[in-house]
């Protein structure tokens, strides 16, 4: 499934919810369960209605503060970390909404220059930003999405009032969490993306350059903010795609592959720059060879798999740690397996396995890593190794979750 935001007025937390619940009406009972679940009970009730301008039909999801929530405006951020991790909420959603959470700190705590332990809740949002941010993560959870995509972001313009007076929009927080993205300005004034709202997109991380190529459309949805905005609805459009699935059992998607060549860099620098390339996010992989450049000199070509909404990121984090000069660019289809990872414990040891979904079957591979932990000489390392390997195939025949690109 592949899911395409269309910022039309803009992007907040209740809009984005309302929008997923306009195309996912099965999710709108569960929200109320996951409050409580969460352990903000004590803060909000929530509620989703149906919504009409005269223009365009959709959700409204509302948070409306519980009759306790007077004396919790300043709940410290690693408060609600300890009430989330404590939660009897599910794996996924505790840890999506403690990704969102820690993106907006992380983005308050540079603008006031400070540490992510000393922000206080009401510079997030207050308690309604918590009540977005928990249902967004179920949403994002439950819903299973391979991939997402949106259009340009609005600029807006003029003031807005936060707890640390009149600021600019967009506001710092949110400049900041959508540094890199492509924005328009359609000349409405106003605050179009809530720092919130910011946080969700960032955590998502869609692409605006490269969709995939073949997708049917099976739903949409429109999630209304509570502002009124001259000449357009106030409303995030969901789009949900059906993604095209190869001849066989894999799927496919596009990649942006980078090359280039380094032939005057030390071997033991570039060895370094290229682990950490190796680390940002959205490289799929980085495979590097010898090559013979002009004059019979040896070099390194480099080529680098990337996901296409981070291209230009990594691009430049190319320049700053190598001595390239020129880095090649080229859009590429790919076919992928699904597949999935599992771990094992025997003894104490936890060993790691990949299973993959092959068209005449499942196949799973122990780490080598880890196979170098099994006990006994090499024929008993072997059955061990088998063994291992089939009770992973069994594990993911039995799961309910399915394998992954």
């Amino acid at each position: 499934m592949h899911i395409h935001l269309d910022l039309v007025g803009g992007l907040s937390g209740d809009m984005f919810i309302g929008a997923m619940l306009d195309c996912f009406a099965d999710q709108r009972a569960s929200l109320s369960r996951i409050i409580d679940d969460a352990g903000f009970h004590d803060l909000v009730v929530v509620s989703s209605t149906p919504a009409n301008d005269g223009t365009l039909t959709g959700t409204r999801f509302k948070v409306a503060a519980s009759s306790d929530a007077h004396g919790h405006h300043h709940r410290h951020f690693r408060e609600i970390e300890g009430i989330l991790t404590a939660a009897s909420l599910p794996d996924d959603t505790r840890r999506h909404a403690l990704g969102i959470f820690e993106l907006l700190v992380e983005a308050e705590a540079e603008i006031h220059g400070t540490t992510v332990s000393e922000i206080a809740f009401h510079e997030v949002g207050a308690w309604d930003s918590i009540a977005d941010i928990v249902c967004a993560a179920h949403m994002i959870a439950t819903v299973g999405v391979d991939s997402w995509s949106v259009g340009q972001l609005p600029l807006g313009r003029g003031m807005v009032n936060t707890a640390h007076g009149r600021l600019p929009v967009p506001a710092p927080a949110t400049a900041l969490l959508l540094r890199g993205y492509e924005f328009a300005d359609d000349g409405i004034e106003g605050e179009r993306i809530t720092p919130t709202g910011a946080a969700i997109l960032k955590y998502l991380a869609p692409t605006q350059d490269n969709w995939p190529r073949s997708m049917k459309l099976k739903a949409t949805g429109h999630g209304f903010g509570t502002r009124k905005f001259p000449g357009i609805s106030n409303v995030v459009r969901v789009l949900v795609f059906e993604t095209e699935t190869g001849a066989g059992n894999w799927l496919e998607d596009d990649v942006v592959q980078l090359e280039f060549e380094v032939d005057d860099q030390p071997p033991e620098e570039l060895a370094v720059a290229l682990d950490r390339l190796r680390l940002l996010n959205g490289v799929l992989d980085l495979v590097q060879t010898s090559v013979y450049g002009k004059k019979g000199r040896q070099m390194l070509a480099i080529r680098i798999l990337v996901e296409p909404g981070h291209t230009e990121l990594i691009t430049r984090a190319c320049f700053d740690e190598t001595s390239t000069l020129g880095i090649r660019r080229q859009e590429a289809r790919r076919s992928i397996l699904r597949r999935a990872e599992t771990v094992i414990s025997r003894d104490g040891i936890n060993y790691r396995l990949k299973i993959a979904e092959r068209p005449f079957g499942l196949t799973a591979k122990l780490e080598q890593e880890d196979a170098l932990l099994l006990p006994g000489d090499r024929r008993s390392r072997l059955a061990q190794r088998h063994t291992l390997e089939q009770e992973a195939i069994t594990w993911y025949e039995q799961s309910d979750k399915p394998g992954k690109a």
